[in-house]
């Protein structure tokens, strides 16, 4: 079993059936053995985007990520603290509480950001 955090671009690339998502990625997230999460802080980044006119999503993504079977992953005190205290290397905030919540959890991220993969936490390249 793995336990899999998508990043945003991932989510998105997902619920669109995006070519671009990469068949063993595809693979590990729908596999139903696996943990897969998506982080309040993704939801949070989507809605952002979506009201300045820069995506178009559904409203309601909470409803859509639990039909999908993905698990709800919040932003804790611990993870915003953890965020902070992370090397500056990436400069996105969302990204970087992504990282914090992957380390704090033991979670794989699954991205396409070579960015992410310049920390110490575990990822999965979405584009195989």
């Amino acid at each position: 079993m793995k336990r899999l955090l998508l990043d945003t671009h991932v989510l998105l690339w997902w619920l669109s059936d995006d070519a671009v998502l990469g068949t063993k990625a595809k693979e590990v997230i729908a596999n139903p053995q696996n943990q897969v999460y998506v982080s309040a802080a993704s939801t949070w980044e989507i809605s952002i985007k979506r009201s300045l006119g820069k995506l178009q999503t559904p409203d309601d993504m909470s409803s859509i990520i639990e039909e999908e079977g993905f698990l709800p992953l919040p932003v804790s005190l611990y993870h915003g603290d953890q965020a902070g205290q992370l090397p500056d290397l990436h400069k996105d905030p969302f990204d970087r509480m992504l990282i914090a919540q992957a380390q704090a959890e033991g979670l794989i991220i699954v991205t396409h950001d070579e960015a992410v993969t310049q920390y110490p936490v575990r990822t999965m390249a979405a584009k195989r």
